[in-house]
């Protein structure tokens, strides 16, 4: 697939990225999607995502301190780049264009 198409849960990893700003990682994404959409996500397939959307170009990530909570082990956080939030405002246009043209529908 090319840089320029993100399945939905490409777009969803990095939306949630782009609302958790310098505190994304992991945990907190799997956590924030279940939160705000009752949805369980695999923290496996968070981490391959974010490694994906990284490669693309579209957030970029950094090692932080470690805590005693977690053993001595430090944490990865990753943030949304200026082409992720490129990417994410082209999608929503897209959207909201398709969006227009879908007729009422009756209940």
């Amino acid at each position: 697939m090319s840089k320029d198409y993100l399945g939905e849960f490409e777009e969803l990893i990095l939306t949630v990225v782009g609302i958790l700003k310098e505190e994304a990682y992991g945990n907190v994404i799997v956590e924030t999607i279940a939160q705000q959409l009752d949805r369980k996500v695999n923290l496996s397939a968070v981490h391959i995502t974010l490694y994906r959307l990284e490669d693309k170009g579209l957030v970029k990530s950094e090692m932080r301190g470690a805590t005693s909570q977690r053993g001595g082990r430090r944490k990865r956080y990753f943030q949304i780049t200026s082409a992720g939030i490129a990417q994410l405002q082209k999608i929503q246009e897209q959207r909201h264009k398709l969006w227009q043209l879908l007729p009422k529908f009756n209940a």
